[in-house]
């Protein structure tokens, strides 16, 4: 081995060592570093605006991108957290002292099952029925103690939140201003052959903006429709819920469903026929229609990716990731197929 091959190597290595190091003094905050990046991505086309409306002044026009950032998309969900934080707790108080009984409504719904479905769930063994009861009652108040010990734990560490919430927003004014700079750079790192490079970076930024607002535009409308018919139903927790719809609505096909099913259900079998009717009618109709129409046009379209690909990626981000998994998971399948089929490309022109 030559001086100058030991010398690349040793190089190499080095490299690879500082970048992980720097990878992992992100780890306690890449939340915010990965939000940062995405919302920088995202309201790139609105900064570029600016700049030829601002005479190409950088940091003027960054400044502006960040305010109304702030506007449209921090406020908003500031507000929503805190009627979130409320209304979540005012639930766990109730299910606490006893006012909101889930047993309770649980054996009203065994009390209609028809006498054939209860033969049955007893040739099943499913036939005891107080101990289902008991066991989903403790669930349930295992439950809200571990809701409030996540409200507790959220308060106590509000010193974490507010060091990271500040870490994105400083983050996302400078690669708002330098990020075609720092892109340029990335892209003139990395080795591979200049159109490999383009096309790989087109498809991962298609990618995060089809995701992230087709994604939130889907999560929002289902999670606000069915706010509001619950609200209108006279179900307690109405944003509680609406919430949660808007959160598993992240699962194409089948997240919203998971909220407002059960209670359809649950209003059926007790003899509220019209509540149950209508939310059925208003759930499949309505916020189903919002799945079926939206996410196919912000999302499959943009990112080119067929509908089992977004949803099991999306699946398995949110497992592996959190909840920011629904914008990695379809990232990663979206760069994976790319990959493939640019690898796919060149093993036929050298075929050829």
């Amino acid at each position: 081995m030559t001086h100058s091959e030991l010398n690349q190597k040793a190089f190499l290595l080095l490299l690879a060592i500082v970048t992980v190091a720097f990878g992992w003094i992100l780890v306690p905050f890449i939340g915010a570093v990965f939000w940062g990046a995405v919302l920088a991505l995202l309201f790139a086309p609105l900064n570029r605006r600016l700049l030829d409306r601002f005479g190409q002044r950088q940091t003027l026009a960054a400044l502006a991108t960040l305010m109304i950032v702030l506007f449209i998309v921090i406020l908003p969900l500031s507000l929503i957290g805190i009627s979130l934080i409320q209304e979540g707790a005012l639930v766990v108080q109730k299910i606490r002292s006893g006012t909101l009984d889930f047993g309770a409504y649980f054996q009203q719904v065994v009390n209609v099952l028809p006498t054939w479905l209860v033969s049955l769930l007893s040739r099943f063994g499913l036939d005891n029925f107080n101990e289902m009861q008991t066991t989903l009652s403790t669930a349930l108040r295992q439950g809200s103690q571990t809701i409030a010990t996540q409200v507790l734990s959220i308060t106590q560490n509000t010193f974490d939140f507010v060091v990271g919430f500040g870490l994105m927003l400083y983050l996302l004014f400078f690669l708002t201003r330098d990020g075609a700079a720092l892109s340029a750079r990335i892209k003139h790192a990395i080795p591979l052959e200049r159109e490999q490079k383009k096309q790989l970076f087109a498809k991962f930024t298609t990618v995060i903006r089809a995701t992230v607002k087709g994604n939130i535009a889907v999560a929002a409308s289902q999670g606000a429709l069915g706010g509001m018919m619950f609200a209108f139903l006279g179900i307690q927790g109405a944003v509680l819920w609406g919430v949660l719809m808007a959160v598993l609505s992240l699962l194409p096909a089948i997240g919203a469903a998971l909220i407002w099913g059960p209670v359809a259900l649950y209003f059926l079998l007790t003899g509220a026929i019209w509540q149950g009717i209508t939310l059925v009618a208003f759930g499949v109709l309505v916020i189903g229609l919002v799945d079926n129409i939206l996410r196919p046009l912000l999302v499959g379209k943009d990112t080119q990716m067929p509908d089992y690909v977004v949803l099991i990626s999306t699946v398995g981000g949110i497992s592996v990731f959190g909840l920011s998994g629904f914008v990695i998971g379809p990232a990663i399948a979206a760069m994976f197929m790319a990959a493939w089929t640019l690898f796919s490309r060149e093993k036929d022109l050298t075929k050829g």
